[in-house]
């Protein structure tokens, strides 16, 4: 049986910050009422001419090189977005001849925050299927376009940014496995206001633009309680214990939600990565973010044991158990 490995990682941020000084200017609000709720500081932030598809592009090369891969060698690309640069093409498609990539299947996958750990998962069953030998992951998004800046409650959460993986066939397991889940049901506590069935003309805030509408009270609890199931259910599928992870990269939503995920593993903050207080919630980026930055900066080495774990919108929330 084959299994897939990571084999690259990369990742791209827009140059413009927002801190929360800067927001103090514009809402009704501070930087310590921000850091105490959420652990953010600042925020990146998309420019005229970035678009989810520029961040990926330049993330997808990262990866691409530090995996020694050729583009041509890529049998699938696989992206996690929720904030396309057109609702078509997909982005993936956009981007497939930008980097190379040869006439290989290329899709978007929208599932919210958690859409990067879709795409890995279907990403890693190819692999293991045996219909692809080397597969790019990307999770992309400029969730500062659909922010409606004059309302606190969720201008100081979201940032912009993207992070992809390149998977490569290997006889020894690297993603260990995969979970995905999801519940309609509470759709309203997370969603948008827009869309192709819900016209633009019906939204008469946010100057016309869609926006992100979120009970975030409720929101976390949920969270809280439906990764605690998830990170059970990845451990018991592979009959291992709290104490053998070496490392948490979570979702990077909120610092109160990413610790009490800590203390349910009965895990260190520093065997957390933890990239919130800088990026804010860049959605399906915000996990290869984390990654990238601590595969690149040392922290992260060959053999340590990742738990990677996300919860979006939909609701929908994922996992993958990684030997790295």
């Amino acid at each position: 049986m084959k299994y897939s490995r990571i084999a690259g990682t990369g990742s791209q941020l827009p140059d413009k910050v927002v801190t929360n000084h800067d927001l103090e200017k514009t809402i009704e609000t501070s930087d310590q009422w921000i850091r105490e709720r959420t652990g953010i500081r600042e925020r990146r932030v998309a420019v005229d001419g970035e678009t989810t598809g520029t961040l990926a592009r330049e993330a997808c090369r990262k990866a691409l090189e530090a995996a020694d891969v050729d583009p041509a060698e890529i049998d699938l690309f696989v992206m996690g977005t929720t904030t396309p640069d057109l609702v078509f093409p997909s982005t993936a498609c956009l981007l497939q001849k930008q980097l190379g990539l040869p006439d290989c299947g290329a899709m978007d996958v929208n599932a919210a925050c958690s859409g990067f750990m879709y795409a890995l998962s279907v990403a890693d069953k190819y692999v293991r299927c045996g219909d692809a030998k080397k597969v790019l992951v990307c999770g992309a998004e400029t969730l500062s376009r659909i922010v409606n800046w004059n309302k606190r409650e969720t201008a100081i959460l979201f940032g912009d940014g993207a992070g992809a993986v390149v998977l490569e066939a290997c006889d020894d397991p690297g993603i260990l496995s995969t979970h995905i889940h999801a519940n309609g049901n509470y759709v309203d506590l997370l969603t948008t206001n827009a869309g192709i069935s819900v016209g633009w003309d019906a939204v008469e805030e946010n100057d016309g633009k869609p926006e992100i509408i979120m009970r975030g009270n409720e929101v976390f609890k949920v969270a809280v309680r439906t990764l605690g199931r998830i990170v059970e259910e990845t451990l018991s599928a592979n009959q291992l214990e709290k104490s053998d992870l070496t490392w948490l990269i979570p979702h990077q939503a909120n610092l109160r939600i990413i610790s009490a995920m800590a203390k349910m593993l009965d895990m260190n903050m520093d065997h957390v990565v933890v990239t919130v207080d800088r990026h804010g919630n860049t959605s399906a980026a915000s996990v290869p973010l984390a990654l990238d930055e601590a595969i690149r900066d040392g922290r992260i080495q060959r053999g340590d044991l990742l738990l990677l774990e996300a919860f979006g919108g939909g609701f929908t929330w994922g996992s993958a158990l990684i030997r790295y």
